[in-house]
């Protein structure tokens, strides 16, 4: 990431050093993962739709901890896998919005609230800004080389209620939290780091 673009993280040091943690990143770009992966300062295993690993990306997806997902249905292996990463302690790396879009944080699925309800983890909201900007001149897909693409982590903070409740309004209830928050961030990133929300 730091051969092919400039990155800007900003905050890294609100990440628990141990525990377990969910980041939660907003998704405008594909590069935004691997951007996420690349800058953490713990070692993150992402929830990734099962269409990415193809070919080569395959056994280098999965040799470096990435979890695959089936979005079509309610796909128990991945869920045990994720939840088994909370359990030992580690971080897993959530897109809320489910699939790329206007990386907004506007339409969160329930997924986030269950992990973290679930396991307790905190969740560390994390904003990618500028991958979405404009496309490269070399690979349209990507943005420019050697552009600048900003990491923005916020506080950790609880989804749950501290009751510990997993009913379907306990969930709704910490998505509806969980939405405030990590909006609240984005707006704080975008101000921090001079990105107009229009670009985004």
């Amino acid at each position: 990431m730091y051969g092919l673009w400039r990155p800007r993280v900003l905050g890294a040091w609100k990440v628990p050093a141990t525990g377990p943690v969910i980041l939660a990143v907003n998704h405008s770009h594909n590069i935004d993962g691997p951007m996420v992966m690349g800058v953490a300062p713990r070692p993150t295993h992402f929830l990734i739709k099962k269409e990415a690993f193809t070919g080569p990306l395959d056994p280098f997806l999965t040799g470096i901890g990435q979890l695959k997902v089936d979005r079509a249905a309610a796909d128990r292996t991945a869920i045990g896998q994720a939840l088994g990463v909370l359990a030992a302690g580690g971080v897993l790396g959530i897109f809320p919005e489910g699939t790329r879009g206007e990386g907004d944080f506007a339409s969160l699925r329930a997924g986030l609230a269950y992990f973290a309800v679930r396991s307790g983890a905190p969740i560390v909201p994390v904003a990618v800004l500028g991958s979405a900007e404009r496309p490269g001149r070399l690979i349209k897909a990507l943005p420019p080389l050697r552009s600048r693409v900003d990491v923005v982590f916020g506080d950790p903070f609880e989804a749950g209620d501290g009751s510990g409740r997993r009913t379907r309004k306990a969930l709704d209830e910490a998505t509806e939290r969980i939405r405030k928050q990590l909006t609240s961030h984005l707006e704080n990133a975008r101000r921090l780091t001079g990105r107009r929300a229009t670009l985004e």
